[in-house]
């Protein structure tokens, strides 16, 4: 069975690449905002699923 952290680490991977090849030109920077796009996707979703552990069903 697949985990879910899997699933959205490959999820965010995917559309950061895309982003990062959309909004830029050069390699470099592509990269660059690549990383931090996927960084950020996959620290909001660690934060915010910690916010909302604590909510009832």
């Amino acid at each position: 069975m697949t985990d879910h952290f899997l699933l959205l680490a490959l999820f965010a991977f995917f559309v950061s690449l895309v982003f990062a090849v959309l909004l830029r030109d050069e390699p470099g920077d592509q990269l660059r905002l690549g990383g931090m796009m996927l960084g950020g996707f996959l620290a909001a979703a660690v934060v915010l699923g910690w916010l909302m552990y604590p909510l009832p069903l």
